[in-house]
């Protein structure tokens, strides 16, 4: 899996590209547990290039998610294919997360 990272003055953008599974969720994990992006107030998650999720990926999310929310980071996923997405509803992470249908949306929130 590719990560791309792009930043503003409040916000981290992180594209992923191929499949988040247990040997690349520590790449995700890494990005995610950088301390400067506790001084942002939104991380976009990018999924329009994520073609699968494991569970792992799932918990690198997962783990991050109250870290995030003591901050008042925003975590928001946009772009997210309907493979991927069911995922998230299955397993009722869509009631946990923001996910939404674009970028702009995305920026919105």
């Amino acid at each position: 899996m590719k990560i791309t990272q792009h930043t503003t003055d409040t916000t981290l953008t992180l594209a992923l590209n191929g499949e988040l599974d247990a040997s690349s969720s520590v790449l995700l994990d890494t990005e995610l547990s950088k301390p400067e992006i506790l001084r942002t107030q939104k991380v976009l998650i990018d999924c329009q290039q994520l073609n699968y999720i494991s569970s792992a990926g799932l918990g690198v999310f997962i783990s991050h998610l109250q870290t995030f929310q003591d901050a008042n980071v925003k975590l928001v996923f946009f772009n997210m294919q309907e493979k991927v997405r069911n995922v998230f509803e299955i397993l009722g992470l869509d009631s946990l997360m923001t996910i939404v249908p674009s970028e702009a949306e995305a920026t919105a929130v």
